[in-house]
This record gives structure tokens, sequence and C-alpha cells, in this order.
């Protein structure tokens, strides 16, 4: 039976991550900085999962979990970061502490469960990581900027790894930076109404049941990137390739996410999505 790792699996995208992995026949380490979240979801799982609490901000803990899996379910065969923090606002009226969390969350968090994750894949020469960025890993997100940045850093060291794995003639052990767009999760339930999270709302907004089915499929065959949907990513990184222009459409774009969210806000409070 293979075996996985799963952080912030307390809610969310996290938890359904868990059942898309269970019902793939993994036995599941379910974790989370909240206990009580994390055996909320363990028990809720019909396959073999165990509960544990982990701050992904922390390297030793990090790696304890990586101990803890394969001796409770014989390997370590899979990691997924998943734990994120998101503050809304402009990058100046947020203080140190707050960008401080995100970066230590997203960044660090990201860094320190890959690393934990490494030292026995690649002595076993196998596993998969996968890393939940977002498509404000890619592009620059107007009223999410500290968090954008959080996620380029995840981003880069992400596919950076993957390169010097490559480069050191490591084959078997694979990286993946998922990018969805914008997630109907807690993360976003509180922000229905926040112009600055506009942004997350102007494609197409994902259940975490969606992103959880193809994360599973990225399980059987791995790639470098994957972006949900794929042609949200591909128009995205247009205006990062031509940022003066992004700039200019900005105020454009903006106003058409804010339409965007007031549109959604409308159907969920209606009870006509999801």
């Amino acid at each position: 039976m293979p075996a996985a790792v799963v952080t912030g699996a307390g809610r969310g995208l996290g938890r359904a991550i868990c059942f898309e992995l269970t019902r793939r026949g993994y036995g599941v380490l379910v974790t989370d900085v909240e206990d009580a979240l994390a055996a909320d979801t363990a028990d809720a799982l019909e396959g073999d999962a165990l509960p544990a609490p982990l701050d992904v901000r922390e390297r030793a803990a990090c790696e304890e979990a990586a101990k803890l899996c394969a001796s409770e379910f014989g390997s370590l065969d899979l990691w997924v970061n998943n734990a994120g923090v998101l503050v809304t606002g402009d990058a100046w009226d947020q203080g140190d502490a707050v960008r401080r969390t995100m970066m230590d969350v997203n960044a660090i968090g990201t860094m320190n469960g890959t690393l934990a994750a490494l030292e026995p894949m690649i002595a076993a020469e196998r596993g998969h990581i996968i890393n939940i960025i977002s498509l404000a890993g890619l592009i620059a997100a107007p009223g999410e900027v500290a968090y954008s940045a959080s996620k380029h850093a995840a981003y880069a060291f992400t596919l950076g790894t993957l390169f010097d794995l490559r480069r050191r003639g490591i084959q078997g052990v694979n990286l993946s930076a998922v990018c969805p767009d914008g997630i109907w999760t807690p993360m976003l339930k509180r922000r229905l109404s926040d112009p600055s999270a506009a942004g997350s709302f102007s494609g197409k907004l994902l259940t975490a049941e969606e992103v959880a089915a193809e994360i599973g499929k990225l399980t059987e065959k791995p790639r470098p990137l994957l972006t949900i949907p794929r042609w949200r990513g591909a128009v995205l990184r247009l205006f990062d390739a031509m940022p003066a222009a992004g700039i200019r459409l900005a105020p454009l774009l903006m106003r058409d996410a804010e339409r965007r969210q007031r549109r959604y806000r409308k159907l969920i409070e209606s009870g006509r999505w999801p």
C-alpha cells in the first residue's frame, strides 16, 4: 500500500485530497496545525488514515512526520504540501507579522515539507512531492501581493529542486507544482465580499473535490506543472510576459473580477452554486 503525507488536511482542499488518496488506495498521514481538525478528517476517511499535528513552519516537525509515515505505513511515497495562509489587502497596509506569516507558511513551510520528504525518497530512489501553489504563484496578483510573493517563492523552489534532482542524475523522485484557480474553501468563503480578493473569483471558481480529482490523476502521471484549468495558466502568463500591458489593463481587469465576484456571491447566497 502506498503512503502519503498531506499537510493542511483538516479542511478544504487538504481534506478533499485525503479522500481522493484513500480512494486510490493510499494510507494517509493526515496533518494539520489544529489537532482536532486532523483527527476529524482521519475519522471521516474510509481507508487507512492516521492524524498527526504538524506546524509546517518547523523543519524538525516535518522530518518527524516523514518518519512517522514510514514507520506506520511502511513507506513514504507521496507528500502533498497543501498548508497555506491568505491575507488580502494593499501591500503597504500589511504589517511585518502578516507578511512573515504568509512567507513562513506558504514558502518556508513548502520548503520544509519538500526537504523532509526528499531525504527518504532519494534514499528509496522513488517518490513524488506535490506542492499546492496557486495561479497567484505564476503572476503578480493585485490585492494579494504578499500572498502572491510567497507562492512565487514556493513555485521557484519546487521547479528549481526538480532541476537539481535531474542535474544530479536522480530520476525516480518527482516534484509537481499545482496552480489552481480560486477554490471554494474556507480560505475564500470569508472573502466573498472582499474586493481585494476579487482576483480569486476572476476565472472559474473551483470546488475542492474538482482540484483533488486532478491531483489524483497527477499521482499517476507526474508532471512539473499543472494549472487548473489549464487554459487559465496559459492566459495569465501572457500578462506576466508583458507586465507593462498588464499594469495598464489592471484597473479594467479588476473591475471585471469584482463583477464576477458579485455574481458568484449572488449564486452562492441563493443556493444555486456550487
